[in-house]
Parts: structure tokens; C-alpha cells; sequence
């Protein structure tokens, strides 16, 4: 399994970018594979990453995710190529719908259709950074206007082979993943129902006669280390209930979706009910310890080995965690007893059934 994290950047710190710059470069020297950045409604997903791409020369850069409707297609393929080329090709381009509340309150746009604004944005992203000429034409997106003066272009900058990630949670989404993407980001995900998702990716990509094994897939969690579970757990848990109960509006949460379709419904329900009660103290404490457990990596050594072995043989390629640390230093003394459990599970035998 490889590994990957997120680029450790502390918006509200003084110190942020220098202490963002020494944990990506720390991180690349300890062997992880790729590091991310996102974007909700702070700094960008792009911005970041070409700062630390001149701090860096191995470590794979990528954004998870940037948001689409914020952004046209054509804009995502200049500023991909951008990167690509700045990076010597260790840019991957990571996309997902993001939500109504950001989209439609902080951008203006409609949320839906979603699913047509993600599918086409990879379609035409595809034509561009390949150097076609963007001519496509949409439920969402008509290149060029119809009945307009605009012309089907050929983007200038050089042609490059841009990998696609999506974070997708719907059974639709998830087979369009398998379809189009080089990768997929897991949300609200759980190794143990890993087929949940990972049966409508392959049925995505067995549909348009592509190999499952190309597409990468990434999940995990939080890394932290300790002999009581329980005082690792308590921590997390209102992190769980504001997913479920303010991740979204009541009658739309595709992270709540996600979890019911994992077994957890009636959990769900009663979370957010309590949480829209502003109860949210008696949500936090509704959610199962198991449940926290299920969703990272926490414990001793060898509990969290198990756990490695859990993502690993249930079709997770790569895993993408976040190492607890009340300091930057021991964020990375976490990170780097991390890796060492990793290359003790890569070195072990994988069983037939994984």
C-alpha cells in the first residue's frame, strides 16, 4: 500500500507556510507517496500546491479536491496544466460537486445537475490537456455557444497526461468514477463495507471495458498511537455528529447517505435529530466507539497493523491519514512510526481472499 497525506497547512497560524513547507518535505523524505490539499471555503486547492512544488522533487502534489461549478472546465485544464508542467508531471488533478451550501451560497451557481456538471468537466478536461480542440457539447456545457462568435480553441500549453481523481458517495457516482477517473477519494468510508462503493467502481469501469486495477483508490483516516482506546476515541466523536448533522441541509447529506448505505441509518437519523435539537453534545456521544475505530487507524502498534490489513484487503490502494500531534514535530514522529507499520504489512503476504 502506498501513502499519502494532506499538506499539513494551519490556515489560522503565523507559521503555517514554513511549517507546511517542512511537513511535506519531512513527509517526502519518510517515503510517503503523495501529498493533498483541498479547498471548502478558504484558501484554494491550487495555490498551495505550487508552493510546495518548488519546496519538493519526489512527492506526488494533488488537490482533494477542487471544487467543480466553480470553475470551468476550460479554467481546471490551464490551471492542470500549469501544474503538470511546474511539477515535472507529479500533479494529479482531484474533483468532486463539493455541495449546495458552498456552491450555490459562496458561488452563486446552481448545485444541480451535479452529476452532469462532474461528468462533463472530465470529458472536457480530458480533450484539453490532451491538446484537442474543445468542442463538446452538454447538458451543461455547449464549446463553443451555440449561435455565438466563439470558436472550438486548442489550449497553447503543451499537452500532458493529467491524472483525474473524484471523491464521489452515490451508487451513480461511484460507477461514473469507475467510467472516466484515474482515481477515487473515499469519504465516510469503512473497510469492512468497502463493497458498498468499490462494486459500483468496478461495475463502472467493467461497463466501459476498463480494468479495475487502473483506478487508483484512496481512504482512511486518523492516525494516533496509545495503549487506551477510549481516550482515543472520545476525541472523534463530535467530528462524526457534525458530519452527519451539519455536513449538508436535513434533507441532503451525502455523507449521512453514505453511512446509511454502510448499515447505519437508524444511528444517522437519531444523530441528526438531536443535532438539529442543538443537542450536540448528546449526538457526539451516540456514536458507537466501534464506529470511530472502524473509520481510522488508532491504538497500539499492532491494533493499527490490523487496521492497515483491513484497508488493504478491502481494495484500498492507497492510504491517505492524518497523524495526530498536539506539534508539528510529533505529527511527524506519528507519521514516521506510521510508515514503519506500513512496509512491515507491505512486506507480509497478501491472503488470497483480500
Amino acid at each position: 500500500m502506498k501513502v499519502g497525506v494532506g499538506l499539513g497547512l494551519a490556515a489560522n497560524s503565523p507559521a503555517g507556510w514554513r511549517d507546511a513547507e517542512t511537513w511535506v518535505t519531512e513527509a517526502e523524505r519518510l517515503g510517503v507517496d503523495s501529498a493533498w490539499g483541498g479547498e471548502t471555503w478558504g484558501f484554494d486547492a491550487f495555490t498551495p500546491i505550487a508552493y510546495l512544488a518548488s519546496k519538493t522533487s519526489r512527492i506526488t502534489l494533488g488537490c482533494a479536491i477542487a471544487q467543480v461549478g466553480s470553475r470551468s472546465p476550460a479554467v481546471l485544464a490551464m490551471t492542470a496544466l500549469s501544474l503538470a508542467s511546474m511539477t515535472g508531471g507529479r500533479f494529479v488533478l482531484g474533483l468532486g460537486t463539493s455541495g449546495p451550501q458552498v456552491i450555490e451560497g459562496l458561488h452563486g451557481v446552481p448545485f444541480n445537475p451535479a452529476y452532469s456538471r462532474l461528468r462533463e468537466t472530465v470529458e472536457v478536461l480530458r480533450l484539453a490537456v490532451a491538446g484537442e480542440r474543445i468542442a463538446y457539447e452538454g447538458k451543461v456545457y455547449q464549446l463553443p455557444l451555440p449561435d455565438s462568435e466563439g470558436r472550438a480553441l486548442r489550449l497553447s500549453a503543451p499537452p500532458a497526461p493529467v491524472p483525474i481523481y473524484l471523491a464521489t458517495l452515490g451508487p451513480r457516482s461511484l460507477r461514473m468514477t469507475g467510467e472516466l477517473a484515474d482515481g477515487w477519494f473515499a469519504s465516510s468510508f469503512m473497510a469492512e463495507h468497502a463493497a458498498v462503493f468499490l462494486d459500483e467502481i468496478r461495475a463502472g469501469a467493467e461497463a466501459a471495458g476498463r480494468a479495475f486495477d487502473e483506478i487508483e483508490r484512496q481512504a482512511g483516516g486518523v492516525v494516533q498511537f496509545g495503549d487506551d482506546l477510549a481516550e482515543l476515541v472520545a476525541p472523534r466523536k463530535p467530528g462524526f455528529a457534525f458530519e452527519m448533522g451539519a455536513m449538508g441541509s436535513p434533507e441532503h447529506n451525502f455523507y449521512r447517505d453514505a453511512y446509511e448505505r454502510q448499515g447505519y441509518g437508524d444511528l444517522t437519523r437519531e444523530v441528526l435529530r438531536l443535532w438539529l435539537d442543538r443537542k450536540r453534545d448528546e449526538a457526539a456521544a451516540l456514536i458507537p466507539d466501534e464506529f470511530v475505530i472502524k473509520a481510522n487507524l488508532l491504538g497500539t502498534d499492532e491494533m493499527v497493523k490490523d487496521r492497515i490489513r483491513a484497508y488493504r484487503d478491502g481494495g484500498i490502494t492507497t492510504l491517505r491519514v492524518s497523524p495526530a500531534g498536539d506539534t508539528l514535530a510529533a505529527r511527524l514522529d506519528t507519521l514516521g512510526r506510521f510508515m514503519d507499520l506500513v512496509r512491515e504489512v507491505n512486506a507480509e503476504p497478501v491472503p488470497a481472499s483480500a
